[in-house]
C-alpha cells in the first residue's frame, strides 16, 4: 500500500499476559522485535529504492520509580537501538477516574526521559524517542462517584461554552484546568492542553533531542499546529 513501515504496539499487551515477567520468554520477545525491524530494513520502498522500510515501536513509561522485570528500560532501549527506528513513547494518561488530576505531569516526563537516557541529554539515542504529547484532555468527576473520560477539541469547546469557566494553571503539572458543576450538581475537575503546556513539552524534546509523537492528531484545537 505504498506505507513507510510498521508501528508495532506490543509491549503493554505482552505485560499484561506475562510474557515480560519470564525470562526467557522476555528474551524471545525482544528477539521478535530485532527480526522484525531487521526484516523491514531488508525491503526498499517502490517509490524510493534508497528507503528502507521502517520500524516504529510503542512504548509505555514505567509504573514506579523503581524499574520493575515487565517494564521497558534503559537497557531495552540500547538492547533495540540497531533494529527499531523511532521509539514512540506514550507519556499521557497519568492520571484515571480513581485518581484524578493532570494528563502528563512535566516533572513525569522529565524523569522518564531521565530514566531512558540517562543524565546525558547528547545520549545517541535520543533522536529515536518520540515524546508522547496528548493532543485530548480529560472530564473528570470529583463528586457523584468516581467517572470521567476523556475530552476531545469539540467536547473542550462546547464545556467552555456552556459553563464560562475560569481557566487555571497549575503550576506542579504544567497543565492548564478549569472546574464546572454539571446539571446534576456533581463537580468536575477537567485537564485539556493548552498552547503553553503544549510548548513546554516541546521544549522538553528539544533539551534531550527527542522528536514527538501526538496523540491524537484530529482530537486537539486547530490552532496547537501553530506550534510545531
Amino acid at each position: 500500500m505504498g506505507y513507510d513501515g510498521v508501528v508495532l504496539e506490543s509491549w503493554s499487551r505482552w505485560a499484561a499476559y506475562r510474557i515480560l515477567h519470564d525470562p526467557s520468554m522476555r528474551n524471545l520477545a525482544l528477539q521478535f522485535i530485532k527480526e522484525l525491524g531487521d526484516a523491514l530494513h531488508a525491503v526498499s520502498l517502490e517509490r524510493n529504492d534508497k528507503q528502507r522500510l521502517q520500524l516504529v515501536y510503542v512504548i509505555g513509561p514505567p509504573h514506579s520509580e523503581k524499574l520493575q522485570e515487565h517494564d521497558f528500560g534503559p537497557k531495552d532501549l540500547r538492547n533495540l537501538g540497531d533494529a527499531v527506528d523511532g521509539f514512540s513513547l506514550m507519556m499521557y494518561d497519568f492520571s484515571g477516574p480513581q485518581n484524578p488530576g493532570p494528563n502528563a505531569p512535566l516533572k513525569w516526563i522529565h524523569s522518564t526521559l531521565q530514566l531512558l537516557l540517562g543524565t546525558d541529554k547528547n545520549s545517541a539515542l535520543a533522536h529515536k524517542i518520540f515524546l508522547g504529547i496528548n493532543f485530548y484532555g480529560n472530564d473528570f468527576a470529583l463528586s457523584g462517584g468516581p467517572g470521567g473520560g476523556a475530552v476531545t477539541g469539540r467536547d473542550y469547546l462546547s464545556l467552555l461554552e456552556k459553563h464560562r469557566p475560569a481557566l487555571r494553571w497549575e503550576k506542579k503539572s504544567a497543565e492548564h484546568l478549569f472546574f464546572y458543576s454539571d446539571d446534576e450538581y456533581n463537580n468536575h475537575a477537567v485537564f485539556y492542553p493548552s498552547l503553553m503546556s503544549i510548548s513546554m513539552r516541546l521544549e522538553e524534546a528539544h533539551k534531550w533531542g527527542c522528536g514527538i509523537s501526538i496523540w491524537e492528531i484530529g482530537q486537539g484545537l486547530d490552532y496547537f499546529f501553530d506550534l510545531l
